[in-house]
């Protein structure tokens, strides 16, 4: 008996809390899980342009706290640097930091589960000072 290709999709609609690193880890296993894919890949893609995914260590919440603070030296909010200031002084430098990161993320599935390494977390990065709902696009498929 030869299994059925799946192809599920979903949208995590996720309300943000202004600059800050939003763990998606558990929303998305839980749609893994549900979906009874046991072999295949999940694509992850977020809707915006100053918002983006990392994947990165979930035990030390320092590694964390560093990036934003390294992100902020690299990317200044500085109305003077930027021609684009149409949505205030955080626009442009979430456009960049944004740029310099990732809008979507590819992760194995293996025994019906996320094939994360054992510290590794899927994080949704807000670069804008205030909340947004933010949209991501979960597409699994695989047997």
């Amino acid at each position: 008996m030869q299994a059925t290709l799946q192809h599920q999709q979903h949208t995590l609609s996720i309300r943000t809390a202004g600059k800050s690193l939003h763990p998606l880890t558990g929303d998305i296993q839980q749609l893994v899980g549900a979906s009874g894919i046991q072999v295949g890949l999940c694509h992850l893609f977020v809707c915006h342009t100053s918002a983006s995914l990392l994947i990165q260590e979930n035990a030390d919440p320092d590694v964390l706290r560093d990036l934003e603070s390294f992100f902020a030296q690299l990317v200044p909010e500085d109305l003077s640097r930027y021609r684009h200031r149409a949505e205030g002084m955080d626009d442009m430098p979430a456009h960049i930091r944004s740029a310099l990161t990732h809008t979507s993320e590819t992760i194995p599935i293996r025994a019906g589960q996320l094939a994360l390494g054992t510290w590794q977390g899927i994080y949704l990065w807000e670069h804008r000072q205030r909340g947004h709902l933010r949209q991501v696009v979960v597409h699994l498929t695989g047997y």
